[in-house]
């Protein structure tokens, strides 16, 4: 393939990605399908979330409405678990790696909410050395607990997400591990039981999430829902798996033009 034809490949192969359109509610639908088909350890649902308003290590109030607009990968963690947990929250590290690497870290929130019931002090202080620890990135990941509500506050909470709490002889926690999927809207999308789930499905399915429009009600001031969305067809920035593909498609076929050019002086 000569020079020029090859920057013409890369080129249209990152205006396609740009000009791709967006997630609608059907394909998002269509999709969670596809991701039931070829993932046992997944259950979709179309619930609201149940709320809360928790604190993070250092006491500042945190409500799930604060990250309204963004899609929520949310975890409950026993944070002096020696076994599973940790191993829960690797998974959600290489998962938060992956979507970070895109756009969509901008859009995405991951929560890890810490269900334990000691000392309150001594939680806080586990919890700040966390993201350290399990390589989590601060930039979109919080720990959250109970502060000074009840002790079993964030157990309650996470028994009206479904999961189930039992003690061992020594006392300490055993519960389910899920990870939960919370789209823009606050609405409970999907749970991802244990940790044997394809990482690949939960990112394709949160990115889906990303880009899904609201379907709000038939009319707002007078413009019906129809119309307004012909009128704010959004761009590829609007998609942020895809912006990131074009602005790579982009970047790669300006250094192929550089090279080639600097290539062609030095033989020239």
């Amino acid at each position: 393939m000569s020079p020029m034809n090859m920057l013409a490949a890369i080129l249209g192969l990152a205006l396609a990605a740009a000009t791709a359109p967006p997630a609608a509610a059907h394909s998002v639908k269509a999709l969670e399908a596809k991701i039931l088909e070829r993932e046992t350890y997944v259950q979709m649902t179309d619930t609201p979330a149940p709320g809360f308003t928790l604190q993070d290590a250092d006491g500042r109030e945190v409500s799930l409405e604060d990250f309204k607009g963004k899609v929520v990968v949310l975890i409950f963690v026993y944070a002096r678990c020696k076994d599973v947990c940790p191993l829960h929250s690797n998974v959600i590290a290489s998962i938060q790696e992956r979507i970070n690497a895109t756009p969509m870290r901008d859009v995405v929130q991951f929560v890890s909410i810490a269900t334990d019931t000691e000392d309150a002090q001594e939680t806080a202080d586990i919890m700040r050395s966390y993201a350290a620890k399990f390589g989590l990135n601060p930039v979109n990941w919080m720990f959250l607990y109970r502060g000074l509500a009840p002790k079993d506050g964030t157990i309650g909470l996470a028994v009206r997400y479904g999961l189930k709490f039992s003690y061992t002889e020594d006392g300490d926690q055993v519960h389910g591990v899920v990870t939960h999927v919370i789209d823009k809207r606050g609405v409970l999308r999907g749970r991802y039981h244990g940790l044997r789930f394809n990482p690949v499905n939960l990112v394709m399915h949160v990115n889906a999430l990303t880009n899904e429009h609201d379907q709000g009600a038939a009319h707002a001031g007078g413009v019906s829902a129809a119309a307004r969305r012909t009128a704010e067809k959004p761009s590829a920035a609007d998609n942020p798996l895809i912006a990131g593909i074009a602005g790579a498609g982009l970047a790669l076929a300006a250094g192929v033009y550089v090279f080639f050019r600097m290539r062609r002086k030095r033989t020239g």
